[in-house]
């Protein structure tokens, strides 16, 4: 390596690191990116891209399989595990060597091996053994996390299973736990139900998604259930006890009552902590919450000149935050005009699971448990025509304004496209938007967008198509 000293140097590359790089190359700062695995990180290597892939083969099954539905005959559709696995593999390699030339074609300096703070302005790099050092006038960690494990039910690679497991299965489990039921959880339950396993789902609260507004996890549980998913909630999974060939699961729910549950792979999906191991935090005016990084509005740490971003901070946890979190940091260290903070209510949230599942902003229980008063606006996939002609009439959107200001609080959303939908009120909470603009503006003409305006109507009595 010729050149060690730089402006700015990002330890991690997945969409907030090479992001952080890019944007910091643009605005004139000499960058350079460290990496000990894969350009892209876990999102696009192992999350969110190749989970969209296998989600996407669960799709086009599921449509084969209700074809006769459209007036089309189809016979002897099978799925090959394999082939499915093997795409999305190769979707997630092409887009990792899509940032590779993106990194290449902003000049931004790609460091392989795992990074470490080590003094002030530097940071050592360990590639297999050999040892580097380079300097920086600023720093940032964008580590990421990593699966949560619990104590005695840690992923084997074999009959229990962490989301890397389960996005290159051996097998397709006849009989299939997953633990957890967000986003993760229940993209995985979806999938592999779709394809034939008998998936039952644990969720230690009282709802799936539970996140979410309780109205769409209501419909999304109903849903999961006439799929043939099997949900238990209020239940916690205290045993996992592994035999030569399944898994048996002993089950607790809130009374106390155990129960059984023989199964032949087990998915753990209960969260995630921070890569705060070993990147030298030891030392620094770094604090660390509950393995996540505490940063300011601008991603800066208590230790100058060191910042972070991405999972290895604060909820939620999603790649687009992490990527705005890098922007907005990176033009406060370039010293630009007019950043603003991230405002977290006005990022959306998508989970792409059938139905799809995206909201944004508060919920109507956290609305009103911070005093607001409110008025709530809901309406039915039924009743727009472009659903019908898509078959596709399950789900719901609903939307929540404050009832003096008419500002848009919270939209939630569930049904076929609603992970593409959402941006619309994504827009529309970060221009400060009322309902009257929201009236006011014309959706087009068949289009699932028009229960989105219908929703903001029914809100005020107004609604047309209900």
């Amino acid at each position: 390596m010729s050149d060690t000293n730089f402006d700015l140097v990002v330890i991690g590359s997945g969409p907030g690191g090479y992001v952080a790089a890019i944007r910091a190359a643009q605005l004139g700062l000499k960058s350079a990116v460290i990496e000990r695995e894969h350009l892209g990180g876990i999102c696009l290597n192992w999350g969110c891209i190749p989970t969209k892939a296998l989600l996407r083969t669960a799709d086009i099954y599921r449509n084969i399989q209700h074809a006769a539905g459209y007036g089309i005959k189809v016979e002897g559709a099978t799925v090959d595990l394999e082939a499915t696995v093997k795409r999305s593999r190769q979707v997630a390699a092409q887009l990792s060597g899509g940032v590779s030339g993106l990194l290449k074609k902003n000049k931004v300096t790609v460091i392989n091996g795992h990074g470490k703070l080590a003094g002030s302005g530097k940071v050592e790099i360990d590639d297999n053994g050999k040892k580097s050092t380079v300097s920086a006038k600023h720093i940032i960690l964008a580590t990421g996390a990593r699966a949560r494990n619990l104590p005695g039910m840690e992923p084997d690679g074999k009959f229990i299973w962490s989301y890397r497991e389960a996005l290159v299965p051996d097998t397709m489990p006849k009989r299939l736990l997953v633990v957890g039921s967000g986003a993760i959880g229940i993209e995985f339950a979806s999938f592999f139900n779709a394809l034939g396993s008998e998936v039952t789902v644990v969720e230690v609260m009282d709802r799936v998604l539970p996140v979410e507004d309780a109205d769409i996890s209501a419909m999304a549980e109903k849903s999961f259930k006439k799929q043939g998913m099997k949900i238990m909630k209020g239940t916690t999974v205290t045993e996992l006890k592994k035999s030569a060939n399944d898994v048996t699961a002993t089950f607790k729910d809130k009374k106390g009552k155990t129960s059984n549950g023989t199964f032949d792979r087990v998915i753990m999906a209960v969260g995630i902590v921070g890569n705060v191991e070993n990147i030298g935090l030891e030392g620094k005016k770094i604090k660390v919450d509950r393995t996540h990084i505490e940063v300011d509005e601008f991603s800066r740490t208590g230790e100058a000149g060191v910042y972070a971003i991405g999972d290895l901070t604060g909820p939620p946890w999603l790649a687009h935050k992490a990527s705005h979190e890098a922007v907005i940091c990176v033009e406060k260290i370039a010293g630009q005009k007019d950043v603003h903070p991230l405002v977290v209510q006005n990022i959306p949230g998508c989970t792409y699971c059938h139905p799809q599942v995206a909201s944004v902003g508060l919920t109507e229980e956290a609305a009103k448990a911070a005093g607001r008063d409110i008025k709530v606006g809901k309406f039915p996939f039924i009743g727009n025509g472009k659903a019908i002609a898509l078959g596709e009439t399950e789900g719901m959107i609903k939307t929540i304004f404050d009832s003096k200001t008419g500002e848009l609080i919270g939209a939630h959303m569930i049904g076929a496209e609603v992970t593409e939908l959402i941006q619309g009120y994504g827009i529309a909470k970060t221009l400060e938007t009322t309902e009257l603009e929201l009236m006011h503006s014309v959706f087009p003409h068949p289009t699932l967008s028009e229960m989105m305006h219908e929703s903001v109507l029914d809100a005020y009595g107004r609604v047309i198509h209900m």
